[in-house]
């Protein structure tokens, strides 16, 4: 049975004077996939992440939307919202967060994030299935996808293309910063799977860079 249970803040979420901000990001750590792909990860990069997630959960447009899947039209389970380049972020820090992570990967990447994309997984039964986000340039060109969590943390899984090799789980909530680079979106598939254990929701936000979907 799946249940659905409060945004439980975190221990380490204590952002004292200073509010929501970010950190440095110095302490990132590179996981490398193989076939060109990589994982950066640094845990607790947005401080005030549970704060962050409240004003989120109460003031982002979200939208419910329903996609043809299987010669018939389903409810995508999760609620969305996106901002294009020339958007104002929902909120300031996202926009410090995006041009944090511009300058910070400006050297590999080549060029800015631009765009930003909110994925509100309310409860367990919310969940996003296997994919690479390969439309647009992504499914021909290295890029990079940023995506800092907020509210409780949800497994994401990394596993190669197509299956058939290892899974790669990361627990990702509470300010966590996770950035699929390199071949990632070609060469490897992301899911969010669905739970039947009580969870927190959690917002996940994703930056990626003009053209990449």
């Amino acid at each position: 049975m799946h249940g659905t249970l409060p945004l439980q803040p975190s221990l380490f979420d204590d952002t004292g004077p200073a509010g929501i901000s970010l950190g440095p990001l110095a302490g990132v750590r590179r996981t490398v996939l193989g076939a060109g792909a990589w994982v950066d990860l640094l845990p607790g990069w947005l401080r005030g992440a549970d704060q962050l997630f409240e004003r989120l959960a109460a003031e982002v447009p979200w939208r419910a939307e329903r996609r043809e899947m299987y010669e018939r039209t389903v409810d995508v389970p999760r609620l969305l919202a996106s901002y294009r380049e020339e958007d104002e972020p929902p909120h300031p820090v996202l926009g410090e967060a995006r041009a944090a992570l511009g300058a910070h990967y400006a050297a590999e990447l080549g060029e800015p994030f631009s765009t930003l994309g909110l994925c509100y997984y309310r409860d367990g039964r919310d969940s996003v299935a296997w994919h690479g986000d390969r439309i647009g340039r992504g499914a021909r060109e290295d890029t990079m996808v940023a995506i800092v969590s907020t509210g409780e943390p949800r497994a994401l899984l990394l596993r190669p293309r197509g299956g058939g090799g290892p899974v790669v789980r990361y627990p990702v909530g509470h300010g966590d910063l996770l950035v699929m680079g390199g071949s990632c979106q070609r060469t490897w598939e992301h899911a969010v799977p669905k739970t039947a254990r009580p969870v927190g929701p959690r917002i996940s936000v994703q930056f990626r860079p003009r053209g990449v979907l």
